[in-house]
């Protein structure tokens, strides 16, 4: 339990990291940005994209980091939790164009049903959100054809967002536990 309690405590701080150190290059940026938007109208933004989740290999992006007593014996493998840094691609193909990272953790939170307790910051390294970060928080049902999670905020371009992702596994590979997943994001920013 301890393990997890660092694990958790550290991804607290990566997020804070991650705020603190946005695309800001001066505090009264923000107060400006601030002083608009009262006038500003809400901006609706849709994204698609691949998560590349790689458990296997030499380099993995997801790792696990704690287990409870009963997390083998259980068949939804409750109480892992994982830490992920996932490419975000422009398509399916781990060759395509990178257009950020998926930096997070995700716990097996149902014993029932696979049901993964997400959370994790959408970077994106390119385009006109580069720069930005999209937060989403929420269950991930692993198994269901089509998953949907709140995005609860977000850094730079998505200040004060919210919408939702829907997530389809693209491919899982049974042998190694890698996946690709397909996401459609509806972000309301301003």
């Amino acid at each position: 339990m301890a393990k997890l309690a660092q694990v958790l405590l550290l991804f607290s701080l990566a997020m804070a990291t991650q705020l603190v150190h946005s695309t800001i290059e001066d505090p009264k940026e923000v107060d400006e940005w601030f002083q608009k938007i009262q006038y500003s109208k809400e901006k609706v933004s849709q994204l698609h994209f691949y998560f590349h989740d790689i458990v296997s290999g030499k380099n993995p992006s997801a790792v696990e980091v704690a287990k409870a007593s009963i997390t083998m014996k259980s068949p939804t493998l409750f109480g892992l939790v994982s830490i992920f840094d996932d490419p975000l691609t422009e398509g399916p193909e781990p060759t395509s164009k990178l257009v950020g990272r998926a930096q997070g953790l995700y716990g097996s939170a149902g014993q029932q049903e696979l049901g993964l307790l997400v959370a994790m910051n959408l970077a994106f390294t390119t385009g006109k959100f580069n720069g930005s970060s999209l937060t989403v928080l929420g269950r991930n049902a692993a198994l269901k054809p089509l998953r949907e999670m709140p995005i609860i905020g977000g850094t730079g371009a998505f200040r004060l967002a919210r919408g939702f992702a829907t997530a389809k596994t693209h491919l899982f590979n049974f042998t190694t536990g890698d996946a690709i997943v397909e996401y459609h994001v509806v972000a309301i920013h301003y």
